[in-house]
């Protein structure tokens, strides 16, 4: 069965219905981290958040380009066009060479999203790689009468730009309103006006990342990286671009204006954006003081952390709620998506142990309506927390089931156990951890079995004293044991 996904469209503000340019096949853009310290919790929400659209659009047939970048040059202090880069001024603190830096912290990344069980990109491209790319962008640019050159840089002329064309239709901001914001200029800067942003800089003597090109030797500008590693990959238009809401003003609204001045049209049909997380209900920065990296959650590091959080709960505490909401992180929250993890991974573990209720012809749930129920959920925008309701509505059934408390029927566990598979694993993209006490739990479970199935080869001899001894002390120890037809079964009485 087709499935048709209602995305919301952050410029539209609605939700439209989704279709790919080409059918079957979805080109994703994300903006990356800019890699000069560790992935943080901020960090985790988009990595995940479009994981998600990655995995389901996958699980519902297409062929999906995921492209995630990573910014390792160009991105200054407060995302402005002046001050010092951040890897760069990251390598001079530490004496390093600023590609040491870029690395470091590249692979420190990639540990983070890969504990949080993130899938790698198809491309994941650095836009220190692409500088030629992001020059050819910059001329046509400058051809096309949208750009100016200043004492070898190059800005974005936003005022010619808006004549023709709407700047600020993504974040909702008008010209007039930026005008009356912004200072005067002093005269000291090369800017014609003060929101004209950067295409290229012209590199100060003592700037260590520089590349030659037909107006300096410079470096790009932060928001002409995206716009040429997307067309690049994707082409000059493609299906959605997404990335955190701090992003929508100014590096999305700036990607749009590029896009418009240097092929005529916009590259992009559907924006997408993460809300933010907030800690104990304040932003998370340094200057608060409740800045947490993914290591220091996964370690309980931290002096506002209580305990140790795995990757899997952080991963299930922010698909609890929907990815355009904002998300308050604390210690009780944490606790709270530990213990429904824990609660939903035990009923799946139940779920594959269970057998079909004998002589039943009919189930006591409907599992067809729980399997169009999961598909609506991701189809209304990627909603996961509905997704999750619906999934622990079954969970009591499961748990129902083992009590011997409700039927189900050989079809029906079938698809449930497949739906569970689906929409958990593939979709949702939950693990069960491997951790000390999951392996001791599993190499008890061999020894256990190991003794049992002594004890019905020592039935099968006839020697009643060895399978009696067995089993006897096993039930000392707290273990069920019962026998069937087609073995046995056990549990451990806690």
């Amino acid at each position: 069965m087709q499935q048709k996904i209602r995305l919301y469209n952050t410029i539209s503000r609605k939700k439209e219905l989704f279709t790919p340019i080409v059918d079957g096949y979805v080109g994703l853009y994300v903006c990356g981290p800019t890699v000069y310290g560790d992935a943080h919790l901020g960090h985790a929400r988009p990595g995940i958040t479009f994981d998600i659209v990655y995995r389901y659009l996958q699980f519902i047939g297409n062929k999906v380009r995921y492209v995630r970048n990573i910014t390792d040059v160009g991105h200054l202090e407060n995302d402005a066009d002046e001050g010092e880069d951040k890897i760069a001024k990251k390598a001079r603190l530490e004496k390093v060479e600023p590609m040491e830096v870029v690395q470091h912290y590249t692979d420190r990344y990639h540990r983070a999203m890969d504990s949080l069980n993130v899938n790698r990109p198809s491309i994941e491209p650095r836009a220190s790689g692409h500088i030629i790319e992001q020059q050819e962008i910059i001329q046509k640019i400058l051809d096309n009468g949208f750009a100016y050159e200043a004492n070898g840089s190059v800005y974005f002329d936003v005022e010619k730009y808006n004549e023709k064309n709407e700047y600020g239709k993504l974040s909702g901001r008008k010209l007039e309103d930026l005008q009356a914001n912004t200072r005067a200029l002093d005269g000291q800067s090369e800017k014609r006006k003060s929101f004209d942003f950067a295409l290229w800089k012209k590199a100060a003597p003592e700037h260590i990342m520089r590349w030659t090109s037909p107006w300096s030797d410079g470096f790009p500008g932060w928001h002409v990286e995206c716009t040429a590693m997307g067309n690049k990959y994707l082409g000059e238009e493609f299906d959605i671009h997404g990335g955190g809401m701090d992003l929508m003003f100014p590096h999305h609204e700036c990607e749009i204006a590029q896009s418009v001045a240097a092929f005529g049209k916009e590259s992009v049909r559907k924006w997408m954006h993460n809300n933010m997380i907030t800690i104990n209900g304040q932003k998370m920065g340094k200057a608060l003081g409740n800045f947490i990296t993914l290591f220091e959650l996964f370690d309980g590091s931290h002096k506002l952390l209580e305990q140790a959080f795995s990757p899997q709960t952080i991963r299930f505490f922010i698909l609890q709620a929907h990815y355009r909401s904002t998300l308050n992180f604390s210690n009780d929250a944490l606790k709270a998506a530990e213990t429904g993890q824990k609660r939903l991974f035990a009923a799946i573990e139940v779920l594959n142990s269970l057998c079909a209720t004998k002589g039943a012809n009919k189930s006591d749930f409907d599992i067809a309506a729980l399997k169009t129920k999961c598909y609506e959920a991701m189809n209304d925008d990627f909603n996961t927390p509905i997704l999750i309701s619906h999934l622990f509505g079954a969970v009591r059934f499961i748990n129902s089931v083992q009590a011997g408390k409700a039927a189900i029927t050989e079809a029906d566990l079938a698809q449930l156990k497949s739906i569970f598979d689906g929409f958990v694993f593939d979709v949702m993209g939950l693990k069960v951890e491997e951790t000390p006490q999951n392996q001791e739990n599993s190499h008890l479970n061999k020894v256990v079995d190991l003794l049992l199935n002594i004890r019905i080869d020592a039935k099968k001899n006839r020697n009643f004293e060895l399978a009696d001894k067995i089993r006897n002390d096993l039930a000392g120890l707290g273990f069920i044991i019962k026998d069937t037809k087609d073995g046995f079964e056990w549990e451990l009485n806690n």
